[in-house]
């Protein structure tokens, strides 16, 4: 059985080549065994609508992508907090399926529910209003009406304002809330979840009603790529530099 690999985090930037090039290696690498690939959000740094791709470094992103699904490899991708404005001509130029907040998968015999991960880090008041106005198709149409550079300033804006934010905020309200995880559980009724955003990969074994759950959370790729792979023979943990 190939094994399906889950990565998130790797906010890909022209200034962060070690990440891209690790990239490259996993898509020409251990991606092209893989039954299916899942990046669950925030594969660019930043994302500010589909006509990005006219950059270089974002075309040659995209080529890999591409590459890898003509070859045979479904890949999917969740928008993260960074690049939820991935639309529907990234996905054409891919050849990715984009899928939504919360999705069921099949994985290694078992069924297991994947997700970005911030919807789940509900004591973050402040982000999940911004969350919750902007991630919405209106919000969308309003920015991609605006001009590419204006776009780029807006971007470069939030990007400091977030890390100003966050090294403001305690450091319990970034992580996730285990009532928020409960409920996921609840709402799809499988023994395991597989998430990103909050940058603290553990494996985390927890009771929900009586039944033993297990919430993995994946790495970010700040020193090196970074994913995971569930197939037959379980779960495990793998590296990849480029």
């Amino acid at each position: 059985m190939k094994p399906t690999l889950f990565l998130s985090d790797l906010h890909l930037a022209p200034e962060r080549p070690a990440a891209t090039a690790a990239f490259h290696a996993f898509t020409r690498g251990p991606a092209r065994a893989a039954a299916a690939v899942y990046i669950l959000g925030d594969l660019f740094d930043a994302w500010i609508g589909d006509d990005q791709l006219r950059e270089p470094f974002a075309a040659d992103i995209a080529a890999s992508l591409r590459a890898l699904t003509d070859a045979g490899v479904p890949v999917y991708v969740a928008r993260g907090n960074r690049d939820f404005l991935l639309g529907a001509a990234f996905a054409r130029a891919t050849g990715v399926t984009l899928i939504p907040d919360e999705l069921v998968v099949e994985a290694g015999g078992e069924k297991l529910v994947v997700l970005h991960g911030d919807l789940l880090c509900t004591g973050d008041a402040d982000y999940q209003r911004y969350r919750a106005q902007m991630h919405t198709p209106a919000a969308a149409r309003r920015l991609l009406a605006l001009p590419y550079p204006l776009r780029r300033g807006i971007a470069w804006y939030l990007r400091r304002r977030s890390r100003t934010e966050n090294a403001r905020k305690p450091e319990a309200i970034m992580d996730v809330d285990e009532g928020a995880v409960a409920a996921a559980f609840r709402r799809h009724g499988v023994p395991r979840m597989i998430h990103g955003h909050t940058h603290r990969p553990a494996r985390h074994a927890l009771d929900v009603d009586g039944t033993p759950r297990e919430r993995v959370v994946l790495a970010d790729w700040d020193d090196r790529g970074h994913y995971v792979e569930v197939s037959g023979a379980g779960l495990a943990v793998r590296d990849v530099t480029g």
